[in-house]
């Protein structure tokens, strides 16, 4: 059911369309001056907070633009070739859609306090207004930390104010963020009846750390991340396996802020999504994989990088690693949504277990070409349900979960230099978790033991790196760090080509899968040269950074009815 839908102007198709294109449709929206005076029409509105649209686009799959990532050979992702313009889809999507729910908040923020006439109480509407709090805080976070400088309003524009707008100083504004997160985090409960989807207190101080991490403001960042572990509401999942599968959903604590999926609501993962990532035997495209450079991220059993550790088998590259790598990227002969999975040229059958038959390997490139280019395939949060209704997929949208704030919580701690046992035993219960045993059984996998602030900015960075792959966080941790100079500009590598016999190079060779250890530098970014130049590996794109792209041009469409911010674009742009 569609309603007609009152949108304040905050520039063109921006505030005046009505709400399309969305992954949930709105309960309902007011229409008339006499909206927000009942609890049900606060209810409707507040409801309209919640649309998944305005919350995950495009940011769920931000990964694409980072080194984690790779796709064929095919696939133009601007950012990863430096050509990111004010035209672009995730650019004018991203703006679009935060303003789109500043408005709705700031509306909600003027009508309310009319609802005391239709006998709404206190507790309520304070409840309504700290939901807009958050929902404006998350937003205009986002936007200083995509653009910079934001066109800011705290209410509603006129017509004339919304095509006069202009650019405030983000250090003006990111004030005024931290305030809104903490009117929120002053007033939301811990938790909802019923598992009732909506923001809390916690979700509160997740955010703001978030955002105070990603603007240096290193003691917001600790003291928020800190406040929300002190809630204790929260816990680690115990399988990091199953943590992201569909069927897990709310059933765990280390969900802090979460949108869910349903198919019966008709609100599920998007279809490119599902067959670019799902593998080529079962059905999917296999194209959208992890990077070789996310591979070679991840430690051995002694907690030392593949070119230090005597542990690391070039040749069997799954041995002897961070259990997280083999429940982040399919491993090599294993079993893999029903089928066996096998990329090596050779292996040109397969079991298929939902058959009990053997089967031609379609995720080997000598049996269908555009099988993965690079031989891997993404696990994390896929499986056997990815293939059943369809192909229709309703995993959680997961935008804050309990290890991100233990890791935030470490990082913000070692850059002021504070570093005691508690900024380990973050990292520590992160990365145990990762091998499936307590924090106390330092035996059992590689603990953290330094208190080098140099040493552990490395190891929480590669922390982040590993546990949070294809998340949508790499991105920005990249711009943060100012480490996008680096990462994107590399080469994207994969296997040479079976049917041209390439690949008999490699595998005549004893050579499969890597013919060398990859050296890792000391951010955390590997070189693959010693292969590439002895014709052993392909080179299937060149990434290409740009300086001008840590911060994103102001969309296209708004600089063409805006003068003011015609003029006022970031640089390079």
């Amino acid at each position: 059911m569609k309603y007609i839908v009152k949108i304040y102007a905050l520039g063109l198709l921006l505030m005046l369309q009505a709400c399309q294109d969305m992954d949930l449709a709105p309960l309902s929206e007011g229409s008339s001056e006499t909206w927000y005076s009942t609890e049900t029409e606060l209810d409707m509105a507040v409801n309209e907070f919640y649309i998944l649209g305005y919350w995950n686009q495009p940011l769920e799959n931000s990964d694409q633009w980072t080194d984690n990532f790779s796709y064929r050979n095919t696939h133009r992702v601007d950012i990863l070739y430096g050509t990111l313009n004010g035209g672009q889809w995730e650019v004018y999507r991203l703006w679009e859609q935060s303003y789109k729910l500043i408005a709705r908040a700031n509306a909600l923020l003027e009508r309310i306090d009319e609802a005391a006439a239709g006998n709404v109480s206190p507790e309520k509407i304070e409840t309504y207004k700290a939901e807009a709090y958050f929902a404006r805080a998350c937003k205009y976070a986002d936007l200083i930390c995509y653009f910079g400088d934001v066109v800011y309003y705290d209410q509603s524009p006129t017509l004339e104010e919304a095509f006069e707008k202009t650019r405030t100083p983000k250090d003006e504004v990111i004030p005024l963020v931290y305030e809104d997160f903490d009117r929120a985090a002053a007033v939301l409960p811990e938790s909802y009846p019923n598992s009732a989807v909506h923001f809390t207190k916690g979700a509160a101080y997740a955010m703001k750390a978030r955002f105070a991490l990603y603007m240096g403001d290193w003691e917001v960042a600790a003291t928020a991340a800190k406040a929300c572990i002190d809630l204790g509401v929260y816990d680690l999942h115990p399988d990091f396996g199953n943590l992201f599968l569909a069927d897990t959903k709310s059933n765990t604590s280390e969900k802090i802020f979460a949108f869910p999926r349903s198919i019966a609501s008709g609100v599920v993962l998007d279809q490119w999504v599902v067959n670019n990532e799902l593998t080529r035997n079962p059905g999917g495209y296999g194209s959208s994989c992890p990077s070789w450079d996310l591979m070679a991220a991840f430690l051995c059993t002694d907690g030392l990088p593949i070119d230090e550790s005597p542990l690391f088998d070039p040749h069997n590259p799954f041995a002897n690693r961070d259990p997280r790598c083999a429940k982040t990227i399919v491993e090599f002969g294993t079993v893999h949504v029903g089928f066996d999975y096998n990329p090596h040229p050779e292996v040109t059958q397969v079991m298929n277990y939902n058959t009990g038959t053997m089967q031609a390997n379609q995720d080997n490139r000598a049996i269908n070409q555009y099988a993965s280019y690079n031989a891997l395939n993404w696990k994390k949060g896929i499986n056997e349900l990815w293939i059943q209704n369809g192909r229709t997929v309703e995993r959680d949208y997961v935008m804050m979960r309990y290890a991100d704030v233990l890791l935030m919580y470490a990082e913000a701690k070692i850059e002021l230099n504070q570093i005691d046992q508690s900024v380990l035993d973050a990292m520590n219960a992160v990365r145990a978790r990762g091998y499936g045993v307590p924090l106390t059984a330092t035996d059992q996998y590689p603990a953290i033991t330094s208190m080098d602030q140099t040493a552990l900015r490395k190891e929480v960075r590669l922390e982040r790196r590993v546990e949070l792959a294809n998340e949508g966080l790499r991105y920005m941790d990249l711009i943060r760090w100012r480490l996008a100079t680096k990462a994107l500009n590399t080469k994207n590598y994969g296997i040479l080509y079976p049917a041209a016999d390439l690949i008999s190079q490699v595998t005549s060779k004893g050579h499969w899968f890597w013919a060398y250890t990859p050296q890792i530098d000391e951010d955390g970014i590997a070189d693959f040269s010693q292969m590439e130049n002895a014709g052993l590996i392909s080179v299937l794109s060149q990434r290409v950074w740009d300086e001008r792209q840590y911060l994103w041009p102001l969309p296209t469409p708004e600089l063409e009815i805006s003068p003011n911010l015609r003029t006022d674009n970031n640089p390079g742009y």
